[in-house]
């Protein structure tokens, strides 16, 4: 964050903001500061110009003073983890993580943010055979010792890729699993995992794979709305009766996915993805729905700290139910006392912005180090890499379940 300062004009050619944000929801935010304990980059900087109200500031300046969008402002707004701790601690109700993603979206056409190498990367994510084809690479490459530490942390690497994956099976109709794409890569045991407890509690199961194989959700942090809205009408196509966005319930053990394709009525503005996002529900929603069909088992003789996705805790506020379901399957939950602070993953954001999202690690495995748990349960591949990467134990919540299920 020492570039040399430079600006550019705020406005495009008719004179217009280039931002373009809702006057109404940025003026909700009256400045009072109670987001600021929330947010983990101002936590870890101290830096107002970092935090959600620093920077709806800026969206001001830039909006209705026509102020230049110098790098100082490029970087305020490209270190929001957009993690959206601020929300729920919001008493007026702004819209943070839209108007960011709004703000990101109009620096993004401009060509300000979101090189042309990272739009190159995030393309692959929508070609699921090409993205198996580079992984599989990257794991013989892993094998014969020529990835080094450095660069497989940076990526926040497994510590050993799989070259094969075992092939997804349908088992019914009752509801989807979506599957996405670099979780589908590298983690799909977490979705067999999460099949196979489905399965136990009654329920037939269609792994969306690769009819669905992108949700767009890191295009939409990227700033990529384009991309994302025709990855949010592909899915919608593909998982709907004739396009509706009618079917069965679409079950996500992905938080971040899981907060995208809720908000595909938001993203797109159509009947249609209304309907299919009120589908959609974190699978451990699902359970805790149904937790009379959940089938008993012995708990694991482990002492358990669930670490909150921040797309779970904050965007879907559906972090509860995961508590709900390991409460029949482990022995001990504990609480981490952070109050569901960010661990610093935020999708691609560590590798975007390696030094704060360690910073803000950092701050996550000291709760997690006070906690004192056998094992941390995350339900979001990013998080849960992220803090692997620094030797915490991670594990998916429905992981848990199936090992209890299937001793």
């Amino acid at each position: 964050m020492n570039r040399q300062t430079t600006s550019t004009p705020a406005t495009g050619a008719a004179g217009r903001s280039v931002l373009r944000l809702d006057a109404e929801d940025l003026n909700k935010c009256v400045q009072c500061g109670l987001c600021l304990p929330s947010c983990p980059t101002f936590r870890v900087t101290g830096d107002e110009s970092l935090s959600p109200r620093g920077r709806i500031a800026l969206m001001r300046q830039v909006q209705d003073h026509g102020a230049p969008l110098t790098t100082e402002v490029l970087t305020s707004f490209e270190t929001c983890v957009q993690c959206r701790g601020c929300e729920p601690a919001c008493p007026s109700g702004v819209p943070y993580g839209h108007l960011m993603e709004q703000t990101r979206e109009a620096l993004a056409r401009q060509g300000r943010i979101s090189p042309w190498w990272q739009r190159l990367a995030m393309e692959g994510l929508a070609h699921p055979r090409f993205l198996r084809l580079g992984s599989s690479a990257l794991a013989g490459a892993q094998r014969l010792r020529l990835v080094p530490g450095p660069v497989a942390r940076r990526f926040g690497l497994p510590g050993r890729l799989p070259i094969r994956r075992e092939a997804h099976r349908a088992s019914g109709t009752d509801v989807y699993l979506f599957t996405g794409c670099v979780m589908d890569v590298w983690q799909r045991p977490v979705h067999q995992a999460a099949q196979r407890v489905l399965e136990a509690a009654g329920f037939g199961v269609t792994p969306t794979a690769d009819r669905a194989p992108c949700c767009g959700a890191l295009h939409t942090h990227a700033g990529l709305g384009d991309r994302a809205r025709q990855l949010a009408e592909a899915t919608i196509a593909a998982l709907s009766t004739d396009g509706s966005g009618d079917g069965p319930p679409i079950l996500v053990d992905s938080a971040g996915c899981g907060a995208a394709l809720k908000d595909y009525g938001h993203l797109l503005g159509t009947a249609a993805a209304d309907r299919f996002s009120r589908r959609v529900l974190d699978v451990t929603e699902w359970l805790a729905r149904h937790e009379d069909r959940l089938p008993a088992a012995e708990p694991l003789a482990l002492r358990v700290a669930v670490q909150d996705p921040c797309h779970l805790r904050h965007v879907q506020r559906a972090h509860l139910p995961t508590r709900t379901v390991l409460a029949h399957y482990v022995t001990e939950l504990v609480e981490l006392d952070d109050d569901g602070l960010c661990c610093g993953a935020g999708g691609a954001y560590s590798v975007l912005q390696p030094e704060l999202a360690g910073d803000i690690r950092a701050r996550k495995v000291a709760a997690i180090d006070r906690a004192r748990p056998d094992v941390v349960a995350s339900a979001n591949p990013g998080c849960s890499l992220h803090l692997a990467a620094v030797g915490v134990p991670t594990i998916h919540p429905l992981e848990l379940v199936d090992r209890a299920l299937n001793p």
